[in-house]
């Protein structure tokens, strides 16, 4: 799993893919659409206005985990449908926009199904857009593609999605890097931000590392269920933390740094470290 950000006139909806399509996070959504600021008692309110969204709310809303500040939580989320549902409910002029830009996500979502280069492509066009150079973007892809070999990998060995695929998440970090994700988030100063969006090359190098080496162990040693999968997990981010080690030994520099790209674009940077190397004496 994992929550993945969309922006709809500034607000940030958090979604998530279940069963194929895309499940937004219902009080992302009402918060996007209303001024007040307290989306949970909007949405009590709402139901109780609408008698007929209150009784079919446990058809069109699921509980689903989704990456928050302070880790994984199950929150509630709806597909395209239940939202546009849900919208009808809601007196704001910024429903009819909002519908038409729900429509071209989840119609996004149904081309990259039948043709899944559609989906490596527009993200490589939204990383470009947010300011990240070539390279980063291909080292970005590349671990995209890592994460989605060790996960396929853990569900064929009986691991469950969540909270299963947290913890190992975690127990990799923490060999790798020394921090579970949370505490690397904490680290750079993130909140909701997806953490590897924020990492430089090496950090996503050894990120890939860690979960390469989990996926090959977990193969050779056979891992099945949790138990032997989180061993497999310990020992693949130790890999890649023993490497970490001794880059960091030879060149007297950490890997991991509270460097993030909130408010400088990961390009921009890039070219200034450059710059700042080659005047060095």
């Amino acid at each position: 799993m994992e929550t993945k950000l969309v922006v709809f006139k500034t607000k940030q909806i958090r979604r998530t893919l279940h069963n194929n399509e895309w499940w937004f996070v219902v009080e992302d959504v009402v918060l996007a659409l209303i001024d007040s600021k307290d989306p949970k008692q909007y949405i009590q309110r709402m139901k109780q206005r609408d008698p007929e969204l209150g009784k079919g709310w446990v058809q069109i809303v699921h509980t689903l985990s989704i990456e928050t500040p302070g880790g994984v939580q199950k929150m509630l989320c709806a597909n395209t449908e239940g939202i546009f549902r849900i919208i009808q409910s809601i007196p704001s002029p910024k429903a009819e926009p909002f519908k038409r830009w729900l429509a071209k996500v989840g119609y996004e979502r149904v081309q990259e199904i039948e043709d899944p280069e559609l989906a490596s492509q527009r993200m490589r066009a939204i990383y470009g857009a947010k300011g990240y150079s070539d390279a980063w973007i291909e080292k970005r892809m590349r671990g995209i593609e890592v994460r989605a070999e060790l996960t396929n990998e853990w569900k064929k060995r009986g691991v469950q999605e969540e909270p299963e695929y947290a913890i190992l998440t975690a127990e990799i970090s923490k060999a790798a890097f020394g921090m579970t994700p949370g505490e690397y988030k904490q680290f750079k100063g993130l909140e909701r931000e997806n953490l590897r969006d924020h990492m430089n090359d090496l950090e996503l190098i050894f990120s890939m590392l860690g979960e390469a080496a989990t996926t090959e162990i977990a193969r050779k040693q056979d891992a099945q269920g949790f138990a032997e999968n989180k061993r497999s997990a310990r020992k693949g981010g130790r890999i890649a933390g023993e490497a970490r080690e001794k880059l960091e030994a030879e060149t007297g520099t950490k890997v991991s740094t509270p460097e993030n790209y909130l408010d400088e674009p990961e390009s921009r940077k890039r070219l200034q470290h450059k710059r700042g190397v080659k005047e060095l004496p």
